[in-house]
């Protein structure tokens, strides 16, 4: 069912200095299927989703780049199994470092289905969701579809890198039914869904 977008959830603060070097996060990364079904804590979301689209600097730059800084990306989370967040679709809000919530309930189980039946979607503790408003670039870029699928790859990445760094594990997912995928996480009808990444404790 939905729930009241006025009840935002402010996440905790990132971390901007930890304890592995990007170096050996490049080198370590891998995509991870498989996960212990563990929880993950508020703050490791947290650190996951400024790592997808968190804001670095007062101008209002973000950790991926951006064509034109137009930002044309929406990131929602499918919340499963998270200590201090209840299940349900939650999308982030960059600016304020926080959380809105979308739909009540699991909805992992929805998207593995709209994803061919992809296990790994069902069993991660969320699932990251990154999706395009192409409206956004192609109003300013002829070949600004292009770019969007390009930031979304850099978005991509950096959730990679981060839940590698945390001890935590995560996978690309592309192969999806869209419209089965936009009504599990409740998205609005200029948004399209480009990546599914849950995220979970490897096995």
């Amino acid at each position: 069912m939905p729930v009241s977008s006025s009840n935002t959830i402010k996440l905790p603060a990132p971390v901007n200095d930890g304890n592995m070097s990007v170096e050996k996060a490049l080198a370590g990364r891998r995509s991870v299927r498989e996960f212990k079904d563990a929880p993950l804590d508020i703050a490791e979301v947290s650190q996951l989703l400024w790592a997808a689209q968190g804001i670095t600097d007062p101008d209002g730059f973000r950790t991926a780049p951006s064509a034109g800084a137009l930002y044309p990306l929406e990131v929602y989370v499918a919340a499963g199994n998270v200590k201090g967040l209840t299940p349900g679709i939650y999308k982030y809000k960059p600016v304020d470092h926080e959380l809105t919530p979308v739909k009540a309930g699991d909805a992992r189980a929805a998207l593995s289905d709209a994803a061919l039946g992809q296990s790994a979607i069902k069993d991660g503790a969320v699932v990251i969701i990154i999706a395009g408003v192409f409206e956004r670039t192609t109003v300013k870029y002829p070949a600004g579809e292009k770019y969007v699928h390009m930031e979304a790859g850099h978005s991509a990445q950096n959730v990679y890198l981060q839940a590698h760094a945390l001890g935590l594990g995560t996978v690309a997912v592309g192969a999806f039914y869209d419209d089965a995928v936009k009504k599990a996480a409740g998205m609005s009808e200029n948004e399209r869904p480009l990546y599914l990444m849950p995220v979970g404790r490897p096995a």
